[in-house]
């Protein structure tokens, strides 16, 4: 039915029938009700408690979720190990990941594999693609899941899945709010709670939905991979705002690089704060294109395409 696909790290075959294609959409509840809930107090409590003080929270305790967490502990570490560092500053890295409240450790990795393992495949399933009609799509990635009919296994590391702090933060990942809710409401009130938490995590979950969307759509591309169901691009001009995840078509090309802009002109604060972090001598081992294998599926699209 389909090629098999270059290996993805955790994923392998269960047997000839695993496939990406055959499977069926189903409701989340746990998904959807999290993420209703939180956008009803978002849009109701946050016009009643709107404040400079609130929103200002809201907006650097975002920006820390996404850049440390998101980005920086879950993505180019976690999930791809595109560079080392101390395992406290390790755990605090995807503890903030944790807090931006997509799920915990365990459901991250998986969420993000099962897509990856899935779109190098000839052809999968649309929910791995984001081509369907926007509103569709929002629907499919914020309240549905994927039920593969025959899937792959999912084998996640043993020196992380028997880790007593990603097991307690896995079991606690909805929990792990409170903590920031409590200080919140001592600093600024019920606003400050809404703001921090509600309006946060709505703007997070559905930011990282649209970049994945319009990334597997629209923009540019210096590079395409042969075979895969579908390619990565990037979004100019979103650098900033985004983390460095919207040079969503050089994170297809170079998947464990540590650098997502691969060239001035492609903003990346995710890598920024990595540099940072090494002149510190906190974090080691960063990862970048040339330091990445051959893929023989990848072409360039340009004589100059965006490499350091």
């Amino acid at each position: 039915m389909n090629d098999p696909p270059l290996e993805v790290r955790r994923m392998r075959p269960a047997s000839a029938l695993t496939n990406p294609l055959e499977g069926e959409i189903a409701w989340s509840p746990v998904k959807s009700l999290w993420f209703t809930a939180h956008l009803l107090i978002a849009i109701i409590g946050g016009w009643w408690t709107f404040s400079p003080g609130a929103v200002a929270l809201s907006f650097a305790f975002t920006v820390a979720t996404l850049c440390l967490g998101h980005t920086i502990g879950l993505h180019r570490l976690l999930i791809h190990r595109s560079f080392t560092c101390p395992r406290w500053l390790e755990y605090l890295l995807v503890h903030l990941g944790t807090v931006v409240g997509m799920g915990g450790p365990f459901r991250m990795l998986h969420m993000h594999d099962i897509r990856d393992w899935a779109q190098r495949h000839r052809v999968c399933h649309p929910f791995f693609i984001d081509q369907r009609p926007v509103w569709r799509d929002a629907l499919w990635q914020l309240h549905c899941e994927m039920r593969l009919k025959h899937p792959p296994l999912f084998e996640i590391e043993r020196e992380v899945l028997e880790d007593p702090f990603y097991r307690f933060l896995q079991r606690t990942w909805m929990l792990q709010q409170l903590p920031y809710a409590v200080v919140f409401y001592l600093l600024g009130g019920s606003g400050w709670v809404v703001w921090g938490i509600s309006v946060r995590i709505v703007v997070s979950l559905i930011g990282h939905w649209l970049i994945g969307y319009f990334a597997h759509n629209h923009g540019e591309r210096d590079w395409h991979l042969e075979g895969h169901a579908v390619q990565g691009y990037n979004l100019p001009h979103l650098g900033l705002i985004t983390m460095g995840e919207c040079w969503h078509n050089n994170h297809h090309a170079f998947p464990e690089s540590a650098r997502l802009g691969l060239s001035h002109t492609q903003p990346d604060p995710g890598w920024w704060t990595l540099r940072l972090l090494h002149r510190l001598r906190l974090v080691r081992d960063l990862k970048q294109p040339a330091d990445m294998p051959e893929r023989p599926e990848l072409f360039p699209l340009n004589l100059n395409p965006q490499t350091p």
